[in-house]
């Protein structure tokens, strides 16, 4: 019978410690970037690892230039910032860090500088 008493505690202290309630966007890197975004450095790196599998050349919506993201900056925005389970969330299958999302806001707030 103590074996079975402790086994339960050792179960249910084991489940407390696991759980974890904090959300991701809790957890990850949310530090506003202060220095100027450009699309050359710091936006097409994004696009090109996230975006150009389903955006490429001749695809639905192009992302393959710094003007085919500068006119689709508020849907990309829109997409990108969308909560997760939502069907039109991009990335498809993922999410952009908190870090990669202020990137493009600041990128916009900028003016959208190509280089």
């Amino acid at each position: 019978m103590k074996k079975l008493i402790y086994l339960l505690t050792v179960s249910l202290a084991m489940v407390i410690i696991a759980c974890e309630s904090r959300t991701y966007e809790e957890i990850s890197d949310n530090t506003p970037i202060t220095v100027a975004v450009n699309y050359t450095a710091d936006i097409k790196p994004i696009i090109e690892n996230n975006c150009i599998g389903c955006h490429s050349a001749g695809s639905f919506k192009p992302l393959t230039n710094y003007e085919q993201v500068k006119n689709n900056i508020e849907g990309i925005l829109d997409r990108i910032q969308r909560a997760n389970g939502d069907q039109q969330k991009m990335p498809k299958g993922g999410s952009l860090s908190a870090t990669q999302i202020n990137i493009f806001l600041k990128w916009k707030a900028d003016g959208l500088i190509e280089n």
